[in-house]
């Protein structure tokens, strides 16, 4: 094979193996929030409360859970019930609707709060949510307070 011949199949070799490479599909990658680490499942802290979970959910309150999973339960933890050493459970007395309004939950999540009754720190805005999406997300969460006896 001539010196052109080989350097030709070498290039075809090289061009096939990264279209090979490229078109793999690969694992997504993991899911982080901001300052917290990947952790492995039982690595994870424990809630913070025990949540009971109301016998159904609205059509709203259900696009609220899903958001709520997408957007705060990395820190919040599932049904809101907290992350010890992470993030305060919603499902609190605390957050009774009418010591924290529902637009005091739009405001946290589009401009972040300072830390005032828990030690945790300051919460982050939260990036690419909407305003809708934190209404549903208000919805689920006090959907969560009334079946736990906070109203």
């Amino acid at each position: 094979m001539n010196p052109t011949s080989l350097g030709l199949v070498i290039a075809i070799a090289i061009a096939v193996a990264g279209v090979w490479t490229l078109s793999r599909e690969r694992a997504p990658p993991p899911t982080t929030v901001a300052g917290l680490p990947d952790l492995p499942a039982d690595l994870v802290p424990p809630p913070m409360v025990e949540v009971v979970l109301p016998a159904s959910f609205t059509p709203t309150e259900v696009m609220g859970e899903r958001a709520f999973t997408t957007f705060c339960a990395a820190c919040h933890g599932s049904n809101a019930a907290g992350r010890e050493g992470i993030a305060p459970p919603l499902v609190h007395r605390i957050y009774h609707p009418a010591h924290h309004s529902d637009e005091a939950f739009h405001i946290a999540a589009r401009h972040g709060v300072r830390a005032h009754h828990w030690r945790f720190g300051n919460m982050p805005p939260i990036e690419g949510v909407t305003r809708a999406e934190v209404t549903t997300i208000i919805a689920f969460v006090r959907a969560l307070q009334r079946a736990n006896g906070i109203e």
